[in-house]
């Protein structure tokens, strides 16, 4: 079993940044294939953000964070971090990280078998 567990969310104006960390605990993280974020905004599917490959580093990105957002992992305190930077109204969502134990579609939700249980944010114009 595996605990994941988001904080850093919040509430910032557009053009600001915020930092959301994802702690880990439970199964040993190095067992991982790879972490992402997903967000979901009101009335919409949850869509993918980032991942990043637990193994080499290796990260993807949207196209509509691309540039803006940073994902990142720390072995030592089984943490990954998003920064998000230029920070939109439309990046306004709840945001999850989730766990992929195999090399599926990273695109797709059902490639994750964990979830955290999301932090808010929201970025006003």
């Amino acid at each position: 079993q595996v605990q994941l567990v988001e904080s850093g969310g919040g509430l910032v104006q557009a053009g600001g940044s915020l930092r959301l960390s994802c702690a880990a605990s439970g199964r040993t993280v190095s067992t991982y294939y790879a972490m992402a974020w997903f967000r979901q905004a009101p009335g919409k599917e949850r869509e993918f953000v980032a991942t990043i490959r637990w193994s080499d580093s290796n990260t993807y990105y949207a196209d509509s964070v691309k540039g803006r957002f940073t994902i990142s992992r720390d072995n030592a305190k089984n943490t990954v971090y998003l920064q998000m930077n230029s920070l939109k109204p439309e990046d306004t969502a709840v945001y999850y990280c989730a766990v992929r134990l195999g090399s599926g579609n990273i695109y797709y939700t059902n490639s994750y078998i964990y979830w955290g249980q999301g932090t808010q944010v929201t970025v006003s114009s």
